[in-house]
């Protein structure tokens, strides 16, 4: 698949141009609706827009593409496009920038515009008709023709106002299914979707055969090819019906959208219809459901599209904190085992030099040099198992080598967490232990070892001078929970904090990606995170985990 093909599941025409302001690609759609343009000159001739652009001697200023392509911002304009059989097209047009390409959308807009053009129309019918009014108020026949065609313009207006009032097919269809009923009197009616040969009832009145599969003669099929609405006496409603009783009227309304079959309206009736009287009625209720129904099915699937487009982004940020926090793992790895590594070499030195001390400080007949010297050389000695344990608190806390889940003590995971940001509470924080009696958890242990990390060190940045923090873990109802309570500053938009970017630290300080990923790996967990926060109160994280 080409990186552009998505495109071509789009149902409005995309036009994408190079930075030469060459035509890249162009979807199905578009070279469905227009020529198939190689060059972005000859197709933006035959486009034109409502603007009056600066005085210039340049012509391409005219033109909404160029617009377009010259604006470093996104661009938008209702357009205008001239057909070889010098129809008109209405398009809103929409420029977006991605990198070196133009991305240009063309959403069609005909409909509305030709709905506006039948409103402005009725307008004219009921000036018409005001004026018959006014001219013959002595001939009781004119005003009947006058009320009749007010019915007929009323009908007109109200499936109008249905359409621009919903979107739902369902809903349209229903709406004019009764407005048309009560015009003819029809005891039966129904929408069939066409289907090659055959139609498809898929919204009746009667809520009766739906979905069944209905078939016309020779004659009608080709009244329907034709677009003509048809006025018949007849037994039978179509070819699969049980007959009727006795003789009724079928009248069969095609619906088109750019000349493309749709569907077929049937209505049944028992009075006596002359088709001439409604016929343009008739007409203009096909063309505009015609367009209705286009417009609803369109707006349906784009609005599947933005949520498969709003899943999609959710799951590419899920991807992109995982592929941050695995670099940055990876990252700190590398970083241990260097440190690791240059801190034992030195370490090695010193702890020999250490060991030949103990042995030379035997030799020495001085009693109080000796003494002084045996508890220097303690203190060295005590210096060097602290870095050492130092070292290996580092390597277990990156465990870069335990992908795998695995049983851990999470209390002592803690305490090695503690251990590691010793130097931040020492002397200003005091830590209060509360530890249960907890069996191994199942886990990922250097995951769980980021999530202490992240939230004792936001508890240690919140509380600005001295406090406390408590830590409480238990084991129950086969869950682990571990709670983290401190007397800090407490969280102003506690319910914004796993977002991913949110930070309430300062410039330069917060990343805002520490909540975030430690809440992605506690759904790894098949946990759950949550916090408690009061202003000047502090704040409590309670985390829960399910033993498998």
């Amino acid at each position: 698949m080409g990186k552009f093909d998505l495109f071509n599941k789009f149902t409005m025409p995309v036009l994408i141009i190079g930075e030469n302001r060459e035509i890249v690609y162009t979807n199905n759609a578009f070279k469905r609706i227009f020529k198939d343009y190689g060059n972005i000159k000859k197709f933006s001739h035959k486009l034109d827009c409502d603007f009056v652009p600066l005085e210039t001697d340049s012509a391409s200023v005219y033109s909404p593409i160029f617009q377009a392509l010259n604006s470093n911002e996104d661009f938008t304009a209702y357009v205008k496009y001239q057909t070889l059989s010098n129809e008109y097209l209405y398009f809103n047009m929409t420029s977006t920038k991605r990198g070196n390409y133009t991305i240009i959308t063309l959403v069609d807009v005909t409909a509305d515009v030709k709905l506006q053009s039948a409103l402005k129309q009725n307008q004219t019918y009921k000036i018409r008709i005001d004026f018959l009014e006014d001219e013959n108020k002595s001939s009781s026949k004119l005003q009947l023709l006058a009320q009749n065609q007010a019915i007929k313009l009323l009908l007109l207006n109200n499936i109008s106002n249905i359409i621009r009032s919903s979107i739902d097919t369902s809903v349209i269809l229903e709406l004019a299914l009764k407005e048309l009923s009560g015009l003819f009197g029809a005891f039966r009616a129904y929408y069939a979707e066409a289907h090659d040969s055959k139609f498809v009832v898929k919204e009746s009145l009667s809520k009766k055969g739906i979905n069944n599969v209905i078939s016309f003669d020779k004659r009608v099929n080709e009244s329907i090819k034709e677009g003509k609405v048809s006025c018949i006496t007849c037994r039978k409603e179509y070819n699969e019906a049980e007959p009727f009783k006795e003789n009724v009227q079928r009248i069969i309304l095609p619906v088109y959208h750019l000349n493309n079959l749709i569907g077929v309206i049937v209505l049944s009736t028992k009075q006596k219809i002359k088709l001439e009287d409604t016929l343009k009625v008739l007409e203009d209720v096909s063309s505009q459901l015609g367009n209705a129904i286009i417009q609803a099915e369109l707006y349906k699937k784009n609005e599947q599209m933005v949520k498969d487009l709003k899943k999609a982004l959710k799951e590419l940020k899920a991807t992109q904190l995982q592929l941050i926090n695995s670099a940055k793992m990876a990252s700190l790895g590398q970083l241990v085992a260097g440190v690791a590594h240059e801190i034992n070499t030195p370490l090695a030195a010193i702890k020999s030099n250490n060991e030949i001390n103990t042995k030379l400080l035997r030799q020495i007949d001085d009693k109080e040099l000796s003494e002084l010297l045996e508890e220097t050389n303690k203190i060295d000695k005590e210096a060097i198992e602290r870095i050492n344990l130092l070292v290996v608190s580092l390597r277990k806390y990156v465990r870069l080598d335990e992908a795998e889940l695995q049983e851990a003590d999470i209390n002592q995971e803690i305490d090695l967490t503690l251990e590691l940001l010793r130097h931040e509470t020492k002397n200003r924080i005091d830590i209060v232990k509360n530890y249960g009696k907890l069996p191994p958890v199942k886990c990922y242990p250097n995951m769980l070892n980021q999530v202490f990390t992240n939230i004792l060190q936001n508890a240690i940045h919140a509380i600005k001078e001295k406090g406390t923090i408590s830590i409480d873990t238990n084991f129950k109802n086969k869950s682990l929970i571990v709670k983290i309570k401190d007397t800090g500053c407490g969280i102003k938009e506690p319910n914004k904090i796993f977002d991913l970017g949110y930070t309430t630290k300062g410039v330069g300080v917060g990343t805002g990606l520490g909540l975030a990923i430690s809440q992605k790996i506690i759904e790894k967990h098949k946990g759950k995170i949550d916090v408690k926060t009061k202003i000047n109160h502090g704040s409590e994280f309670s985390i829960t985990i399910p033993s498998e």
